[in-house]
């Protein structure tokens, strides 16, 4: 009886690891039964798969060129500022639509009422209401956190010009 351990070993070793490998799953799987399987046909078949591929690695530099090239990889981050707040905490007019206080009087030197503001504390409030904040308390109205900027954007279709 043949040491099925032994047999693997031998089969190791005669095979091409630098050769290319085959996507034949019955060719894979002489390779890998012939160490347990005694039939001579199997060891044919194993040693002329490895002689096969022997004589291919040879000539693989005649391989077709690459259908593509990367020659320059832009890799961009997409990020956005997203808040599960609907109103602002400071006028309760809603985040989307411009401030109470704009709405009272808007100006066209004074746009900010049509603009939101993040903190980093991840909280939102129309802008004209947290400036008119800050000048009594330096903190967040909802968290009490230091209030700091993190981000000033335009209340989406309130553009200039609107």
């Amino acid at each position: 009886m043949v040491d099925p351990k032994k047999a693997a070993e031998a089969d190791v070793e005669t095979m091409d690891v630098d050769g290319p490998t085959t996507n034949d799953p019955d060719e894979d799987a002489d390779v890998v039964a012939g160490g347990e399987d005694n039939d001579d046909e199997s060891r044919k078949k194993s040693s002329t798969s490895s002689s096969n591929k022997k004589s291919s690695s040879s000539s693989s530099s005649s391989l077709p060129p690459p259908r593509f090239e990367v020659k320059k990889w832009n890799a961009v981050a997409m990020w956005s500022w997203d808040s599960c707040a609907e109103h602002c905490a400071i006028c309760r007019n809603s985040i989307n639509e411009p401030s109470i206080e704009y709405q009272a009087n808007p100006s066209p030197t004074n746009d900010n009422g049509l603009s939101i503001t993040f903190g980093n504390c991840g909280h939102v409030f129309h802008l004209d209401c947290i400036q008119r904040w800050l000048k009594t308390r330096s903190v967040c109205p909802l968290c009490n956190k230091e209030w700091d900027f993190a981000k000033i954007e335009r209340i989406p279709g309130y553009g200039v010009g609107m």
